[in-house]
């Protein structure tokens, strides 16, 4: 019994030293963003799929990227692919009311994709979900449009920078690579 409390304070070390890790993020589809329209947008709901996902701008010079990724989304749909929007300010080149964001996107591109609301992406108040994929994937946005896919498993993560144009070569090669579970490199 004099071994008790060493063992009651063995477990407790055991069980602060788990607790911290064990909260750690996985994969991306331990992360909820908000969603543009209102709600939460849990990528939980995505788990097997490749993602990509985007931060955007409406008054950007790469803001026409907008119709290759809702292309891109609608040419990968089918075998488990999704375009995920995170609108951002971060850059000084977006609206920072959501429903002026979701009448942008619907009226000059026609988005169906799933988009999360105005979401800061970079620096310490940067959302978790950023963080993480910029941990993953080498830093994080320098700009607006910085694309990072990630594979089916959600721990695969690969950037791209703004001026890859989502139906680039590499990029497709890539989303392909993670439909079928190679290497995203």
């Amino acid at each position: 019994m004099a071994d008790l409390p060493r063992r009651v304070a063995l477990a407790a070390g055991a069980a602060l030293m788990a607790g911290p890790a064990a909260a750690q993020p996985r994969s991306v589809f331990d992360f909820t963003l908000d969603a543009l329209e209102g709600g939460r947008l849990p990528l939980a709901e995505f788990r097997g799929r490749a993602l990509m996902v985007v931060n955007t701008a409406s008054f950007c010079g790469f803001t026409p990227q907008y119709a290759a990724l809702q292309r891109l989304h609608d040419r990968f749909a089918a075998r488990g692919f999704a375009v995920i929007g995170v609108p951002s300010n971060d850059f000084n080149q977006e609206s920072t009311d959501n429903r002026q964001i979701r009448q942008f996107c619907d009226t000059m591109f026609g988005i169906t994709f799933p988009m999360a609301a105005l979401t800061r992406v970079r620096g310490q108040d940067a959302h978790p979900l950023y963080a993480w994929l910029a941990a993953q994937a080498g830093g994080p946005p320098r700009w607006n449009f910085h694309k990072y896919l990630v594979a089916r498993d959600g721990r695969a993560v690969r950037a791209f920078p703004t001026s890859t144009e989502p139906e680039a070569p590499v990029l497709v090669r890539a989303v392909e690579a993670a439909l079928e579970g190679r290497p995203l490199v």
